[in-house]
């Protein structure tokens, strides 16, 4: 079984950051991308930002310059450095991780539960 857990959302004042953190857990043999989706009332859930294991990484056009996403390939976890956070970011912040448990086996796509991040105008 593999998990993903989301931590460090929260209520934030326009302007302000949060760091998002996303440990990756369980039987792990490799992880592809990891990445950061979010989801706001009545909207679909979107894309923010990705990385792969090689640390190519990329943004949405909505968060290009104000986030930046880093990842620890020897924990598994991967982060969201959000700065000049605007109410418009408001959402449910997913991990996202495309995981091979075994050597030789498929990679699988996974998901958080989601963290609430809440920024007041």
């Amino acid at each position: 079984q593999v998990q993903l857990v989301e931590s460090g959302g929260g209520l934030v004042q326009a302007g302000g950051s949060l760091r998002l953190s996303c440990d990756a857990s369980g039987s792990i043999f490799s992880i592809s991308i990891m990445g950061w989706y979010r989801q706001a009332p009545g909207k679909q859930r979107e894309s923010v930002a990705a990385t792969t294991s090689g640390g190519r990484k990329n943004y949405s056009d909505s968060v290009k310059g104000r986030f930046t996403i880093s990842r620890d390939n020897a924990k598994n976890t991967v982060y969201l450095q959000m700065n000049s956070l605007k109410p418009e970011d408001t959402a449910v912040y997913y991990c996202n991780a495309l995981i091979r448990a075994m050597g030789n086996g498929p990679f699988y796509n996974y998901w958080g539960q989601g963290t609430q991040v809440t920024v007041s105008s």
